[in-house]
């Protein structure tokens, strides 16, 4: 049969039963034919989870097939013999089989003796790759000679095999930066041409190589990627973002394409890269309202079926970037349950960020606190790393101040002194230097000294405040030094871009938290947040801005 027409056929057809049923019409066919159909055999037969029907294997066709291949290895074309390859690796046949060491020898034999073309070396080193353990000195061989073929002429499959490979290479401790410093170069003038699953790759290969340097690539990669955001896989959508937070990049348009796909998408995508997608947001500062209320709901319906990891991804970036979804009640009461049912399968640090998480946005994990204040829970934190480090104590002291001041019915165990902060950290909250300059300045133009406030004061509290002034029983300012007859307390906090939401006045949740106690704890609260004062020019003006918040009925 005519190759052309024996390929239009074979492509029609959509059962390994079909296919074995048309070979077994042919008298007669060359290699490639043979090797095309095993291909179309593990298109049909192999899906995520492998082999669909593993009897396939012990018909009588289909072995009549390998032993042809088996036994006339060294007269096979080179399309043939590594089509061929391939297909068997993606059918599961045993690495170890006579047939399958027969065909990588002689693969390697051709290799060694430089008789494949570019593109063999493409599906050499792909069904290399395939394999578990592929060798190391074989994949070298190989980059070595693509090396010869003309790197600036390479396509994009194997462009992508070369990353691929160096990933191997580069685990084994080998050194390769020039060659990739010329293979970025060279991607970076291909990128408007690559695939999604391509663009996914070769971020992913860039990341485990530590290529931080190779920023020009990588941006345009990323800014390639917003166009496919609709068309990833789940597993190309996790290297994506994966890249985004390796390297740092913050796109909006990027940050846009998501907000339109995943909500449509949520209840069909794998929660590995529903996690990942809110890890994303969250170390990104990124609140998007429709991802996380969509979020919600998927949990809402699936949690039973998330693991732990899982849970908790899904949970924690609502209390960091402060946000209570519409079907709060229905959320909380099922992570509630959840936890009720499969609390003893959380590690400890999970399970502590969680709940910690909750009481940002005022979620208050009642039932669980004496578990946490528990000197065996204490123990086991202590014992898994990170162990009881400062964030873990800060965690634990907010969770105990928080019960303390917001659930005054709660009567369980409390948290050993031994076990709190006398501060919260906040070196990544700390005020804004410039945003806080101006405010002292125009402090000072109102007040006239600089004794009549304090700023970065601590408090008994365990919070510090951006600037404390007192007051005494007729509302006169008293020095910030003053300890006696000091009647009332205003904390004013300083907030800058780096307390709120990514381009949002949405506070973040830490900020909200301490704001909400500081007032418990008796202090007026007044907030001077940033969108409220950039735009006042000179000293007067934030002068009289500040008499307007702080000093709202006096003259």
């Amino acid at each position: 049969m005519d190759e052309k027409l024996f390929f239009k056929k074979l492509n029609s057809l959509c059962t390994s039963k079909e296919i074995f049923y048309f070979l077994s019409s042919l008298e007669v066919m060359s290699d490639t034919m043979a090797s095309g159909a095993l291909q179309r055999i593990s298109q049909v037969e192999v899906d995520d989870n492998g082999l669909k029907n593993p009897g396939l294997l012990d018909n009588e066709v289909f072995r009549a097939l390998c032993f042809q291949f088996e036994s006339e290895a060294s007269k096979l074309s080179n399309t043939g013999l590594l089509n061929a390859l391939q297909a068997l690796i993606k059918l599961c046949i045993d690495p170890q089989s006579t047939l399958m060491a027969s065909l990588l020898s002689e693969s390697k034999e051709r290799l060694g003796k430089g008789q494949l073309t570019a593109e063999n070396l493409c599906a050499l080193g792909e069904s290399l790759l395939e394999l578990e353990c592929p060798t190391c000195a074989t994949l070298e061989q190989i980059v070595n000679h693509m090396q010869e073929k003309d790197i600036e002429r390479w396509s994009p499959r194997e462009i992508v095999m070369v990353y691929k490979i160096l990933q191997v290479t580069v685990s084994e401790g080998k050194q390769c930066q020039n060659l990739l410093n010329r293979l970025n170069s060279v991607t970076l003038r291909t990128v408007s041409r690559l695939s999604p699953n391509f663009v996914s790759v070769i971020l992913n290969s860039l990341v485990v190589l530590h290529q931080t340097q190779a920023v020009p690539l990588v941006t345009a990669l990323c800014k390639h990627s917003v166009k496919y955001v609709p068309y990833f896989t789940d597993h190309e959508l996790v290297n994506v973002l994966e890249a985004f937070l390796y390297f740092g990049q913050k796109m909006q348009i990027f940050t846009q394409a998501l907000e339109t796909h995943v909500p449509k998408s949520i209840l069909t995508m794998h929660p590995q890269t529903v996690s990942k997608v809110m890890q994303y947001c969250c170390k990104k500062m990124i609140l998007l309202g429709p991802i996380f209320d969509a979020v919600a709901e998927g949990f809402i319906s699936n949690a039973d079926r998330l693991t732990t990891d899982e849970i908790a991804a899904y949970i924690i970036p609502f209390g960091t970037l402060n946000y209570l979804p519409p079907s709060a009640s229905s959320l909380f009461r099922k992570l509630e349950t959840v936890l009720h049912t499969r609390l003893r399968d959380f590690q400890p640090h999970t399970l502590l960020n969680l709940l910690h998480s909750c009481v940002l946005i005022q979620r208050y994990p009642i039932n669980f606190l004496p578990k946490i204040f528990s000197p065996y829970f204490l123990q086991k934190l202590q014992a898994q790393p990170p162990g009881l480090n400062r964030v873990t104590m800060s965690q634990l002291t907010q969770l105990f101040l928080t019960v303390t001041l917001e659930c005054p019915f709660y009567e369980g165990p409390k948290l050993l002194s031994k076990y709190q902060v006398k501060t919260f950290p906040t070196p990544h909250r700390s005020p804004d230097v410039d945003l806080f300059k101006r405010v002292k300045t125009g402090l000072l133009y109102l007040l006239k000294k600089r004794i009549y406030f304090a700023s970065e004061v601590s408090t008994p509290y365990f919070y510090v405040v951006d600037i404390e002034i007192k007051l005494d029983e007729e509302g006169f300012v008293l020095p910030a030094a003053q300890l006696e007859e000091v009647h009332r307390r205003i904390a004013l906090c300083v907030d800058g871009q780096n307390r709120f939401c990514a381009n949002s006045h949405n506070l973040l949740g830490e900020e909200a938290i301490k704001q909400r106690h500081l007032q418990l704890l008796g202090y007026e609260v007044v907030q001077i947040p940033f969108f409220e004062i950039e735009s006042l020019q000179n000293t007067r003006k934030m002068a009289e801005y500040l008499h307007k918040k702080i000093f709202p009925c006096t003259y």
